[in-house]
């Protein structure tokens, strides 16, 4: 999955190098914290945060098969 994420994330990004996927797994959840590059927030979020929400959609379809819930959060760039 964190691969996945990565490859979507790259895909959509000015700044690829700078993306970077952390995988945190609990007993029944896994979280995926994405961080991108310092101006590419804007384009993870897209307009009205519909491109969020398809990534979040993509990340929860493709959970369900490992039969743990994930999440995906998306973090602000450190400036």
């Amino acid at each position: 999955m964190k691969e996945l994420i990565e490859h979507i994330a790259k895909a959509l990004v000015d700044y690829p190098d700078e993306v970077e996927v952390r995988e945190i797994a609990g007993e029944r959840t896994i979280v995926y914290e994405l961080k991108v590059g310092e101006g590419d927030i804007g384009k993870i979020i897209g307009k009205g945060g519909k491109t969020a929400k398809a990534i979040r959609t993509i990340v929860t379809a493709a959970s369900m098969k490992t039969g743990k819930r994930a999440v995906l959060e998306i973090l602000e760039p450190a400036s």
